[in-house]
């Protein structure tokens, strides 16, 4: 009998510790760091889950917020949010709790700086009451409302020879140091959009001061939201400041607003989804760049643009940096193709004090000729003529091997091409609606035509 007892107490513990082995644990542990990238076994998460690694700081053991960014097998791919700074071989490992994924949206927003996790930025609290999730289910293209509204952007060169419609999507190619930031101020204080929300993704922190205080301005910051992603935060972070700059646009959508959506930089976005790619082992395809980067980008930029009602759109502007002015860069081509259209910014003309440095040449509003009417159309398209004449035979002419009357076209661009530069030109602190824009390049074409 006592044998009995003893054998049936023994497999009460084997069935015990069974039981144990096969239920699901609830941590893990870290088993290697290799750059960005931790790994962990024992924990079974989705894709996207946050986690918590403890970490020792001192005397005292700290949290470390970390991702999940893929699994192979049994072991987890993470990237921490924060620093690495006291992590070991076998610090434990779990599942984030009362995370619910949702972030601050809505009306309170405006005139804020938050950071990517909705957390503000300036020295205010924030009290919002409205709060979502950080994706959408994407619109039916069927149901969009198609672009048939001229959006005015205050600027001349955009309002009149690259006139951008409601819900457009526009790329803006420039490489450091051309007034890309100065030209999406401008566009940011004096647009007729309702809301504005700009997302600086990957910027220096001191750029991003500056842009608030001294581009934005506090007439422009009023009516906006900004989520600033600096460049020496997680890739994660970037991605998600990316994300949730279009998810607060979305939302002013829905709520009927106009909204103007400024993305300073795509390239950086991309830049990040490539950091992270690479290091849980994607191997590269075009420059270093992942195929998944190529599938992130109209991703993204499929969010912005109108509504399936007529209350509300997004028209966006993403910034392409172009390295060495290369606009053959894998992210520039690759937004080419999925934006309605691009503005490029010159460094000649920039080094030239022509500002804003638009390359009216080499952009294009794919949605113009729908938008505008058929006089404006005209006289856009003769400017452009004009200018590229003149552009075409500038070496001719500063050598002095044109004579006059060879070429009345070519003539009729030599006389205008002041009148066309000053048109073109602007200064920071002025503003030029649509209208005005409009009846200006129609004297300046007239003029043009009548002599």
């Amino acid at each position: 009998m006592i044998a009995l007892r003893r054998w049936m107490a023994h497999l009460a513990r084997f069935e015990q510790s069974l039981d144990t082995s096969l239920a699901p644990r609830h941590y893990g542990y870290l088993t290697r760091a290799t750059g960005l990238v931790l790994q962990a076994s024992g924990l079974q998460l989705p894709l996207g889950s946050l986690c918590w690694i403890e970490r020792e700081h001192g005397s005292t053991v700290k949290k470390c917020e970390a991702q999940v960014v893929g699994f192979k097998d049994n072991q987890l791919f993470l990237m921490p949010l924060e620093a690495l700074e006291g992590l070991r071989p076998g610090c434990r490992v779990y599942q984030a709790q009362g995370s619910s994924g949702r972030l601050p949206l809505g009306p309170t927003l405006l005139g804020r700086v938050v950071d990517s996790c909705g957390r503000p930025l300036d020295e205010y609290p924030l009290f919002s009451t409205d709060q979502g999730e950080l994706t959408t289910s994407p619109l039916n293209p069927l149901q969009r409302q198609p672009i048939d509204q001229v959006l005015d952007t205050g600027v001349r060169a955009i309002n009149g020879l690259l006139s951008v419609g409601r819900g457009q999507r526009m790329g803006l190619f420039a490489g450091s140091g051309v007034g890309k930031s100065v030209l999406l101020g401008m566009m940011a204080r004096y647009t007729s959009a309702e809301v504005i929300v700009v997302g600086l993704i990957g910027e220096r922190g001191r750029e991003v001061k500056d842009f608030i205080h001294h581009i934005l301005g506090k007439e422009g910051l009023a009516r906006a939201v900004v989520v600033a992603a600096p460049a020496d935060v997680s890739p994660l972070l970037r991605l998600q400041g990316a994300t949730y700059a279009t998810r607060i646009a979305e939302d002013f959508r829905d709520r009927g607003h106009n909204v103007l959506l400024i993305m300073d930089s795509l390239t950086r976005y991309a830049m990040a989804q490539r950091e992270i790619a690479l290091a849980i082992g994607e191997p590269p395809a075009t420059k270093g760049y992942p195929p998944s980067v190529f599938a992130q980008l109209p991703a993204l930029v499929e969010r912005a643009g109108n509504s399936d009602s007529r209350n509300g759109s997004i028209t966006a502007f993403y910034t392409v940096l172009t390295e060495g002015d290369d606009q053959q860069d894998p992210i520039a081509d690759a937004a080419r193709a999925i934006l309605d259209g691009h503005i490029v910014l010159s460094r000649q003309l920039a080094e030239a004090g022509h500002y804003p440095a638009i390359d009216i040449e080499a952009s294009i509003s794919r949605v113009m000729h729908d938008i505008v009417s058929p006089e404006q159309l005209h006289h856009a398209r003769e400017c452009k003529r004009l200018l590229a004449l003149y552009q075409r035979n500038q070496d001719l002419i500063s050598v002095g091997a044109y004579t006059a009357g060879s070429d009345p076209q070519l003539d009729r661009a030599i006389e205008r091409y002041p009148d066309i530069c000053r048109y073109l030109q602007q200064e920071i602190t002025e503003r030029c609606d649509y209208a005005e824009a409009c009846t200006e390049l129609a004297t300046l074409i007239s003029s043009t035509e009548n002599h």
